[in-house]
């Protein structure tokens, strides 16, 4: 069982490298919107390597949806980046490689004797590092697809954007009382 994967849990603010070696916070990288944090399983796994691979057409919709994705992989920077390279993703993937963020959450796979593998899970977050949702990937039917993840975020902007729908009144209203800027 992890631990801080339930729903309405604050996820730790890691800080972790990126592909390239610099310093990046969750937090800073989620920014105001909602986020879809990939925790995958290690550059070793084809399993991995399909489903990033399937980020990929679900990471075209995000910069016009407010939403950041971002992947973290329990290897070096050498391994983050080739991983990331081979599937033609280009948003952020973080190196876990102290396994600081495997340990915390408690999600090591014990069942690799030969990789430090992480058990997959793909996180939707709320603003402020708020866990929404959580998929456990160890089986590859347990990620979720990018219909899945739209439908989750869809539910998830309906909650808590108050514009969500501006045909109702109160959008009207609070976009009337907005000053102009």
């Amino acid at each position: 069982m992890s631990r801080g994967l339930e729903p309405g849990a604050v996820l730790p603010d890691f800080t972790l490298p990126d592909q390239d070696g610099v310093k990046r916070r969750l937090s800073e990288l989620q920014g105001d919107g909602a986020m879809v944090l990939s925790l995958g399983r290690g550059e070793h796994c084809p399993r991995e390597r399909q489903h990033q691979q399937e980020l990929v057409r679900f990471h075209q919709w995000c910069p016009v949806a407010f939403t950041s994705l971002v992947t973290v992989l329990p290897n070096d920077l050498h391994d983050v980046f080739r991983l990331r390279s081979s599937t033609g993703a280009f948003w952020t993937y973080l190196s876990d490689a102290d396994l600081e963020l495997q340990r915390a959450l408690e999600i090591e796979e014990y069942t690799d004797p030969h990789h430090a593998a992480t058990v997959p899970h793909t996180v939707v977050l709320a603003p402020g590092l708020v866990v929404e949702k959580v998929y456990v990937g160890y089986w590859f039917w347990g990620r979720p697809t990018p219909e899945q993840l739209w439908a989750d975020l869809g539910e998830l902007f309906h909650r808590i954007k108050p514009d969500f729908d501006p045909t109702t009144a109160q959008a009207r209203a609070a976009w009337a009382a907005a000053p102009v800027g």
